[in-house]
């Protein structure tokens, strides 16, 4: 039993002698490997894995590195700390007046939007110090440029709707506008817009109105059978203006009650000298544009003279007025001692006799050839009584340092040049600077 169990193990003795690795000889001290045996070396290692692209993104790069910077591959073993989420700006926690302020750069329609937040921005956007501007002309049917916009009869009806419901949402909110800006024809009975224009002041807190742009001439958007051709006479036409112009005064006495403190105005003016009298009473007055009313209104020189003697602030004057024919030789003076910028070009058969303005800074005149053919006779003796604006100038407006847009030399008081005198030629009427048949 035992040799033959011995001869059952010999074949697995043999397999496992076949199986095994020869005898490695102990290489001698600093003896290099051969060949062979780095060969045998790498045949025994097992293969290298190969890794894949997971592997590498998932691999924090420190630890890729050398083994010698553990401490660096513990700083990215460690798990990152979440950022701390934002921290909202605690709006209500500011003062009220900081509040007002940032709802202040809102518009109306944002204001409107705002309010539905919550009631505690509801109630800050009832404020009156949030409506400072009172537009009745920002609608997009309205065209720069243009006066009279006609528009269908509903058109006219819906746009009028909205003028009463901006009123009235202006007036619910305790509005204390710095600016009003409005076109009514104040003559119009059946839309009764001098009558509204009274209300909305009663409505509203006008002790801050500061700019008034008025336009009581017209209203922008008519229907187009309010004015039908051929159906006023002359004398309607002059009736209607003197209501015009009546309901014009009655509204500006009750601005001055309503708002003393006006500081800009710019609307269409009659110079009557009730209308001039109630306007010299605005003493904060510093910027004034005053446009002609009708082209058959004359102006007074002497009410001229009066308005701008009597506003103490006025800084800038700019005057479109329209001087009829039958005045045609008239001519104006001015004086006023803060006056700094005035802005005739507009203006047409306007002609000075005497300019007291010492603080005159720029001066902007234009002639305007206006079409009447006059003989060299009658030309000449209207001529002879305008006096050279250079003359006029050189007495009245010593520190005059622009004129006509063009910077003025130093010595332009003592010789004139060539520049002055080409502006000259485009703004004097005496007959040295106009040789025409034409005025």
């Amino acid at each position: 039993m035992t040799s033959l169990a011995g001869a059952a193990r010999l074949p697995e003795a043999a397999a496992g002698w076949r199986r095994a690795a020869p005898p490695q000889v102990p290489a001698a001290p600093g003896a290099r490997p051969s060949a062979a045996d780095a060969r045998r070396g790498a045949a025994a290692m097992p293969p290298k894995r190969k890794r894949s692209r997971r592997d590498l993104a998932t691999t924090p790069p420190c630890c890729s590195a050398k083994a010698g910077a553990s401490s660096r591959h513990r700083a990215c073993a460690r798990p990152h700390r979440r950022a701390p989420a934002p921290v909202h700006f605690p709006f209500s926690r500011l003062p009220e007046d900081c509040q007002l302020h940032v709802f202040s750069f809102l518009s109306e329609v944002e204001k409107c939007t705002a309010a539905l937040v919550c009631g505690a921005w509801s109630r800050l956007i009832r404020t009156a110090r949030l409506w400072r501007v009172a537009d009745f002309t920002r609608l997009g049917a309205l065209q720069p440029g243009v006066d009279v916009v006609l528009v269908s009869a509903g058109e006219f009806e819906r746009w009028k709707a909205w003028v009463h419901r901006y009123a009235f949402h202006l007036a619910s909110r305790r509005a204390s506008p710095r600016l009003l800006r409005a076109s009514f024809d104040l003559g119009d009975h059946d839309a009764k817009w001098a009558e509204f224009l009274s209300r909305f002041l009663d409505s509203v807190h006008c002790g801050e109105l500061r700019e008034l742009e008025l336009n009581w001439t017209l209203t922008h958007l008519e229907p187009p059978d309010v004015h039908p051709p051929g159906a006023c006479s002359m004398a309607q036409v002059s009736l209607a203006k003197m209501d015009q112009v009546s309901r014009f005064q009655a509204l500006l006495e009750k601005l001055l009650g309503k708002a003393p403190g006006l500081a800009r105005a710019k609307l269409p003016f009659d110079w009557s000298a009730r209308s001039v009298a109630t306007l010299t009473r605005f003493q904060h007055l510093h910027t004034l544009e005053l446009k002609y009313f009708w082209s058959f209104k004359g102006v007074c020189p002497e009410i001229m003279r009066e308005l701008t003697r009597a506003l103490p602030r006025l800084k800038t004057l700019v005057l479109h007025v329209l001087v009829p024919v039958k005045d045609l030789g008239m001519s104006y003076a001015l004086e006023s001692r803060s006056l700094e910028y005035l802005d005739v070009s507009q203006s047409r058969g306007l002609v000075f006799c005497r300019l007291d303005l010492p603080a005159l800074r720029a001066l902007r005149v234009k002639k305007t050839v206006r079409g009447i053919i006059l003989n060299r006779r009658t030309r000449l003796a209207l001529q002879s009584r305008w006096s050279c604006l250079y003359s006029l100038l050189r007495a009245g407006t010593p520190n005059l340092r622009v004129f006509n847009n063009q910077p003025l030399l130093p010595h332009w008081r003592e010789q004139p040049y060539k520049e002055l005198d080409a502006l000259l030629l485009q703004s004097c009427y005496c007959t040295q600077h106009s040789d025409t048949w034409l005025l």
